[in-house]
């Protein structure tokens, strides 16, 4: 590796899944390992073994299946919870043992009632017998930054000797400060005996909202290993963000003179992967991940991006995986926005017409919040359909089913009734009742794909519809979005299937004439 090379530890499995409400199964946790091998993550720290016999097993199933990232283990600094460890990375062409043990004040007299001595003594030990299992082992110092410095430095001086090959100094309680984390860096590089033959790893988390630029300070000081979670999940209020940390370092490489080996259109995807398994959803409000990331409702923004989106982006969406950048219409958007919005929906309008659409759109937005595709060819036509484009699929019927017996799928029952007159009816299983839905559309609609997103959200007070769904769906090589408002969440969860699924129809009928 060269020396601007940042690797990056991902320890959603490990530290993310510990976080009350993130816990995952051995299958989740794959699902998850396959997304970060497709990130082409230098490390995937896969559990703690000795935790529990599902974390070991879970441990090993990674390790059996993932190739490209080197498969990690956490582990006490015991000699059973280190032979847990090199148990359950076995399988792995690329493996890693990482053990650890408190070295502050705190620790040392409150959890391990252990002398300063005896912390050395068990870390010159026990790192030893780590790499005779393994020869890749990292050793973290629990709470280091509340470790006196010049104990810290005997602590990893000592993991160095025997045999450790990664020195982590994690920032255990989200304690320290940007500043501080990079002189601190600086001052172990330079004073520690052998600190040229190892790599210094940081590991920060939130909880003063500053593990991510803990986390690039701490580079700035040296460090080539960032430890980090998808999405920031970790203990308490999380872990340093991937994809913050990642695009930080692509965004800004001028300043920080470093990069990583991570395929960044894979970030998105990811983050998807990782809400679905924990149903946990990402924040609209998250950094680089979340809906508003590229999404502008101001009208001064909207105009801005419209004529170029280096005005308000620093970062293409297409670079993280994200769908191109969104442009939302809302009581704050501008008449350019709506124009152009108009425009893509392949409307006509005089300059004279959208001035009175404007002053209706206004209302509606003021009433709503967000304005739908739906709702701009209402207000330009007069019509709920895009003339031509509309589809031919109208829902007619909905019955969704989940039974409690474990051996029945949950399935849907779905009735749609085409322009022409026709009507079909069909039944089908999924993972989930909206799954067997999307399933039932497609089948009478004669297309394949599948769901990436379903939004759908209680909309209190409104008159024509309380509940909104927004669906993104992916047919073909070409992603869909269906949007649409109704008065429960079923028929407005599969409206939106049919809004969307409607569009690949018409595409694929125009493509055929």
């Amino acid at each position: 590796m060269t020396d601007d090379h940042v690797r990056i530890f991902d320890t959603t499995l490990r530290d993310g899944e510990q976080a009350p409400g993130f816990s995952m199964s051995t299958d989740a946790k794959l699902t998850v390992a396959r997304t970060l091998r497709d990130l082409n993550v230098d490390i995937i720290e896969a559990g703690f073994a000795a935790a529990s016999p599902g974390d070991a097993a879970a441990v090993h199933a990674v390790a059996e299946e993932i190739e490209g990232p080197r498969i990690c283990s956490l582990a006490r600094l015991t000699g059973a919870d280190i032979d847990a460890a090199g148990k359950a990375i076995e399988p792995a062409k690329l493996k890693r043992i990482h053990t650890f043990i408190g070295t502050s004040p705190l620790h040392r007299e409150a959890k391990l009632k252990l002398t300063q001595s005896e912390i050395l003594s068990r870390i010159s030990e026990l790192v030893a017998h780590a790499v005779s299992i393994c020869d890749d082992v990292e050793f973290s110092p629990e709470d280091a930054i509340r470790t006196e410095r010049e104990y810290l430095v005997e602590t990893v001086t000592a993991a160095i000797e025997a045999g450790a090959s990664t020195i982590n100094i994690p920032d255990t309680v989200g304690y320290t400060t940007p500043e501080e984390i990079t002189d601190l860096f600086r001052f172990l590089i330079s004073t520690v005996p052998g600190a040229e033959k190892v790599t210094f790893s940081t590991h920060c988390h939130d909880d003063l909202g500053m593990a991510v630029a803990n986390s690039l300070a701490a580079v700035r000081g040296g460090a080539r290993q960032i430890e980090c979670a998808i999405n920031g999940i970790g203990e308490r209020a999380g872990n340093c963000s991937l994809e913050e940390a990642v695009m930080a370092l692509a965004t800004r490489n001028d300043f920080f003179g470093a990069t990583t080996q991570i395929n960044t259109t894979k970030i998105f995807p990811a983050s998807v992967a990782l809400a679905r398994v924990t149903h946990n959803p990402i924040p609209r409000n998250k950094a680089v991940v979340g809906k508003n990331a590229f999404a502008h409702e101001a009208g001064i923004h909207q105009h801005g991006v419209l004529a170029d989106k280096r005005t308000y982006e620093i970062m293409d969406a297409e670079a993280v995986g994200m769908p191109s950048n969104s442009i939302v219409l809302g009581k704050h958007s501008g008449k350019h926005a709506l124009r152009s919005r108009i425009e893509a929906l392949e409307l006509e309008i005089t300059p004279e017409r959208l001035d009175e659409v404007f002053v209706k759109f206004k209302r509606l937005a003021d009433a709503q919040r967000e304005v739908t595709d739906a709702d701009v060819v209402r207000l330009v036509t007069g019509s709920n359909q895009r003339p031509g484009r509309g589809g031919p699929w109208r829902l007619r019927r909905v019955e969704l089913r989940v039974e409690l017996d474990e051996d029945t799928q949950p399935y849907a029952r779905i009735g749609l009734e085409h322009e022409n007159g026709e009507r079909q009816t069909v039944t089908c299983e999924g993972e989930g009742p909206f799954d067997a839905a999307f399933n039932a559309v497609c089948a009478i609609a004669g297309v394949e794909g599948r769901i990436l997103t379903l939004d759908i959200h209680h909309i209190a007070g409104a008159e024509d519809g309380i509940v909104r769904a927004e669906a993104r769906v992916e047919i073909g090589d070409t992603e869909y979005l269906g949007t649409i408002r109704e008065v429960d969440v079923a028929h407005a969860a599969v409206g939106a299937f049919v809004v969307a699924v409607n569009q690949a129809v018409t595409k694929r009928d125009a493509e055929a004439a």
